[in-house]
Order: C-alpha cells, then sequence, then structure tokens
C-alpha cells in the first residue's frame, strides 16, 4: 500500500494505473476511520480493480463557528486499518488542497496548514500567499439550500470543491460515498452529471452500531450521557419508518412524532425534513420514494441521520 502526499505523484501514479489496463475507485474520507469507512472500501472492490483512499481533513466545509480544531485525527491509526484490509493499493493524504484567505468574513482557521495527524505547528501565511489564494468554488445551487446547507452555509460548497479537486487529480472511474451523508452524496451525484465527470458515483448503505446509532467520527465526542441519548435518532427513525407501513403518510405529523421522540430524550433538533429521494424536494405527504433526515446535537456533538422509505412500502 503505497501512501502519496504530492498531487503530480499521485496523479502519475492513478495514469501508471491506467495504462495497465486498471480501473480505479476512489473512497474520499476525512479520517479516522471506523467500520463505516472501511465498508466503503469493500464496497469499492466490487467496482474496480484498485482502491485509492483519501484521507484530508476539509477545512473549506467547517464556519469558523464550527469543530474542525476538535475534529479527530489519528493518520497513522488510518494507515494501519486500512493497510489491514488488504485490498487498498494506494492512499492520499494530501498536506493541502485549498489556498484560503485568512481575511474574509468565512476565513478558516490556521489548521488548514496541517496535513492529517502530522502534529505539525501551523505555518504563517505570507503576503503573497493571501495575493494567491484560491477564490474558486463549486456550488450546487438547489440541492445545497435545505437541510444541512441551512444550517451550515459554507459547507457543501467547501465539499464540491474540494471533492472536485480529488477527482482531477485521481482520475477515478467510480468513486464510493456513504449514505449517511445522503445530501453529501445526492450533491456529489448532480455535480458529476451536470459538469460531465466520467465517474460512476456510489451510494453505500449506512453502518451502524450494535444498537443502531449510525457510525460516525464524532461519536467518540459523545459523553456516556449522551451516547445513550442520541440512541432516540434511530428509534424514531425506526418507528416512523413502521408507522408509514401502516399507513402514516402525512410529513408533518411523521416529522413531529420524531422531534417529540428525540428531545423528550434530551436532544437539541437541528432539522428534520422528508423528501424524495433525488430531488430532496420536501414532500407533504409519502406517497413516493422518500428519505427522512435528521441531525440533532447531544451535548456539543451534532449527529446526522437518515432513513429511505421506497414508494411500494407506502402504497
Amino acid at each position: 500500500m503505497e501512501v502519496i502526499r504530492d498531487k503530480a505523484e499521485m496523479r502519475a501514479w492513478s495514469r501508471r494505473m491506467r495504462r495497465d489496463g486498471k480501473s480505479l475507485a476512489l473512497v474520499p474520507t476525512m479520517g479516522y476511520l471506523h467500520e463505516g469507512h472501511l465498508s466503503l472500501v469493500r464496497s469499492a472492490q466490487a467496482h474496480a480493480d484498485v482502491i485509492v483512499v483519501s484521507v484530508y481533513v476539509n477545512p473549506g466545509q467547517f464556519a469558523p463557528s464550527e469543530d474542525l480544531s476538535t475534529y479527530p485525527s489519528d493518520l497513522q491509526g488510518d494507515l494501519q486499518k486500512l493497510s489491514q484490509t488488504g485490498v487498498v493499493q494506494a492512499v492520499f493524504c494530501p498536506r493541502n488542497l485549498y489556498d484560503y484567505d485568512s481575511t474574509g468574513p468565512l476565513a478558516v482557521p490556521p489548521r488548514h496548514q496541517l496535513s492529517a495527524g502530522s502534529g505539525e505547528e501551523p505555518a504563517q501565511i505570507s503576503c503573497i500567499e493571501k495575493e494567491s489564494a484560491h477564490e474558486t468554488w463549486i456550488k450546487v445551487e438547489r440541492l445545497e439550500k435545505g437541510m444541512c446547507g441551512a444550517s451550515r452555509p459554507v459547507f457543501f460548497r467547501g465539499v464540491a470543491t474540494i471533492v472536485t479537486k480529488l477527482f482531477h487529480i485521481v482520475e477515478p472511474d467510480v468513486a464510493i460515498f456513504g449514505k449517511k451523508d445522503y445530501q453529501q452524496w445526492r450533491i456529489i451525484s448532480r455535480m458529476v452529471r451536470d459538469l460531465d465527470f466520467a465517474i460512476e458515483i456510489v451510494g453505500s448503505e449506512i453502518v451502524r452500531e450494535a444498537d443502531g446509532l449510525a457510525m460516525s467520527s464524532r461519536n467518540v465526542r459523545l459523553s456516556p450521557g449522551n451516547r445513550k441519548q442520541a440512541l432516540s435518532i434511530y428509534k424514531a427513525l425506526s418507528e416512523a419508518k413502521v408507522g408509514v407501513s401502516k399507513g402514516r403518510i402525512l410529513s408533518q405529523e411523521i416529522k413531529d412524532s420524531i422531534v417529540q421522540t428525540v428531545s423528550d430524550s434530551g436532544g437539541r433538533i437541528d432539522y428534520v425534513e422528508i423528501v424524495e429521494q433525488e430531488s430532496l424536494t420536501p414532500v407533504e405527504k409519502i406517497d413516493c420514494s422518500v428519505v427522512i433526515c435528521i441531525a440533532a446535537w447531544f451535548g456539543d456533538v451534532r449527529l446526522i441521520d437518515n432513513m429511505e422509505i421506497d414508494a411500494p412500502a407506502v402504497l
């Protein structure tokens, strides 16, 4: 398993694989890998000859008030886990993919100068670096407006821009994204369609702990009490799905029940939405294939989750 930090080296590596007639799958991650990430790697095996995993904590998707500085990082642990899978041929962990202007209203904290898990001190930004800061962003206008886009206004432009750069550098044939980040998956799929990337985007199913909590790198920050409270998310989603199967199809009624269940358990709701699966358009009643999406706070940790409900189950 090769560990590659340089962008040009990564592109050259991928092109050597292509010259050898091999197809490439990319699994983009922000590191601190858990079984959910490793399930994406296993999914990639069915789609390509060689697998590249990127490990990059993307500052561009964090607003100044968000938890970039506390986002967990363990690059050496990540490399060990990926090596143990026996199926990853390369890990791309660039030191920096975007040069930010530190003076703007959406300035990014100094951690953007660090490689994941490097432990290096942030470098000072010179006047020349400020003048040459990158200024090009990718936005998927409509799909990013609701849900997480409403409460995290810079999030999806940061995701779409860095994913675009990863696609240009790695040049994969297929990329695997987890459905836990449902809106992100749909936004990347739409971006690839609209901009004519020759890349297949695959959504991989949510991986859960034995008690139902969706696996997330942020789970490690939950206190024992908050961890127990967070189980209310899966409980509420599961109850909603059962209710729909029994003919309960009014969206507002379902959302109210979810809010009640999570709030009674000590969670603070960011949003609960019921939307059509591809367009992410809110629906008043469930008469098509939908996904119930939720974001809630437990202590100072914000968790997201969702559950798909296909149309045949509600007819």
